[in-house]
């Protein structure tokens, strides 16, 4: 056979197109044409951003389902106190745990040259560090790249004249910091399509090279890789792939409260009707909400309105990054007050290291109220005693229970974290700004809508994401035209490899 201007790989392409347009009973002849003429050769890093582009497209044309990510982890302080997820990035794919933080906007995870980053876990993950020099298909961001201008508009990048880089530097909440600076690659992701998991996609996404880690980030008892930001920015992953027309500008989840821990992480909106949305608080940073007040066993409290208010220095945050919750100091003492009055006559109250504690033998769910925020829209959160309370130990053989609302001292600010946002379906609707909610098992499955602008909708199993589907099997039940692009996928994978 005469040697071809095309790589193997590519001649293989047309071969299985072919075949491909056989099985699914499409006209058995097509007039193909060369994308690159026979005398002209592009450099392998313009025929990379070439196949990018394409695949970029045809994920936005097939509908490749719902995009799901595994959780680990749980709310609870004693055992792990944070949840976290395993994503694949570069050429070959690398597996990185990252903690799941809808606090923060951006995907970041520790390189090979990173100082004061963990080299082992207590979470007993191993931690990997990412290497730009090691994947075919990772580039830098410079200073002029425009997705860099965006991150410099939301305050996620920042920009040096000395070396064209487009860098980072964050600062959270517990006094940790990173810094690093940004590169391009693929992301792999799974998704479920007809009641089965697809292992095989990816996208190109820019996402945070970690060179140096401060604070409780050092820290080797639950290190993990990175953070994966899931903010409403421009530089989120969410937000990332939805300007592709790659998944909605919506995610969802449910994280078990269990001491086993887990639950569902979805790009999509989980469908379930009990689900009640509220309003976003519009031009704010984070996902801010409007808390109207508070009740305690059906009575409101009397805390001023103006303690919820949404300014540049209070409001009310959900944030799936931080473990407990967190009360503006107004709101806080009435919260105490009004617990303990109810339980009084059946605890004894205690007070350990600060926290407001209660001696008991009983069960908390016979003696304990439950606790409603409710906030704008007639949208209420329903607490039972589980989602303010902490088992800390026993004394004497009685348990004592805490409460995991803490006071936020001389602020405003109410955060709401995973001791609240366990147990329950969370809706993160950025396309028409709210957020949703409703108490559910997160050990059963969801229903999740991939609609996108088109209009089109696709409800399926996300129960099945805890199990391992077969991409063979998946093959007998697709259509001809999800096949054609399932096949032509796989092969520009193989392109990406032969590169």
């Amino acid at each position: 056979m005469a040697a071809a201007p095309f790589p193997a790989g590519i001649l293989i392409a047309a071969v299985v197109f072919h075949a491909t347009v056989v099985l699914s009973s499409f006209p058995a002849t097509f007039h193909l044409e060369r994308g690159i003429t026979a005398n002209h050769k592009l450099k392998l890093s313009k025929l990379k951003e070439r196949d990018r582009v394409r695949h970029a497209r045809m994920l936005q044309s097939s509908g490749i389902g719902v995009v799901d990510f595994p959780v680990q982890g749980t709310f609870n302080p004693l055992l792990v106190g944070l949840y976290y997820t395993r994503l694949q990035l570069g050429s070959p794919p690398r597996d990185f745990h990252v903690q799941i933080d809808t606090g923060s906007d951006v995907l970041w995870v520790s390189c090979g040259s990173c100082n004061g980053c963990p080299v082992n876990s207590g979470l007993h993950t191993p931690l990997n560090f990412f290497d730009p020099g090691s994947s075919p298909t990772a580039s830098l961001i410079s200073c002029s790249d425009q997705r860099c201008s965006l991150g410099l508009q939301s305050s996620d990048s920042v920009c040096s004249s000395q070396n064209n880089q487009c860098g980072y530097t964050f600062q959270y909440g517990d006094g940790s910091g990173t810094s690093g600076y940004y590169v391009s690659d693929l992301l792999h992701f799974n998704t479920v399509l007809g009641g089965s998991v697809m292992n095989n996609f990816s996208a190109p996404i820019v996402f945070g090279c970690s060179t140096l880690k401060t604070g409780d980030l050092t820290k080797s008892d639950v290190a993990v890789d990175g953070i994966f930001g899931f903010g409403q920015q421009d530089m989120s992953v969410v937000s990332q792939l939805a300007s592709q027309g790659i998944t909605p500008r919506a995610f969802s989840h449910c994280l078990k409260g269990d001491d086993s821990g887990g639950g569902i992480l979805v790009l999509g909106e989980i469908v379930e009707p009990n689900i009640v949305y509220t309003p976003l608080v519009p031009s704010q940073p984070h996902y801010n909400l409007y808390l109207q007040s508070i009740s305690v066993n059906g009575q409101t409290l009397a805390i001023d309105p103006s303690v919820f208010g949404t300014s540049s220095n209070q409001g009310t945050i959900i944030d799936s990054g931080t473990t407990l919750a967190y009360l503006a100091e107004a709101a806080y003492d009435p919260f105490i007050s009004a617990i303990t009055s109810i339980v009084s006559p059946s605890v004894h109250p205690y007070l350990s290291k600060g926290s407001h504690c209660y001696l008991m033998s009983s069960s908390i769910n016979d003696i304990f109220p439950q606790v409603s925020l409710n906030f704008a829209g007639g949208a209420s959160m329903i607490l039972i005693p589980q989602d303010y309370l902490i088992q800390q130990s026993s004394i004497t053989g009685a348990l004592l229970w805490c409460i995991g609302f803490q006071k936020i001292q001389g602020q405003g600010i109410t955060i709401l974290g995973d001791l609240v946002l366990k147990d329950k379906i969370v809706v993160y609707d950025i396309a028409n700004q709210r957020i949703g909610w409703a108490n559910y098992d997160c050990s059963m499955s969801v229903n999740v809508s991939t609609a996108l602008d088109t209009g089109k909708s696709e409800f399926v199993n996300a129960g099945t994401l805890s199990n391992n589907g077969s991409p063979k099997t998946m093959l007998h039940k697709m259509t001809p035209v999800t096949m054609m692009s399932f096949l032509l996928h796989m092969i520009l994978l193989g392109c990406y490899m032969f590169l």
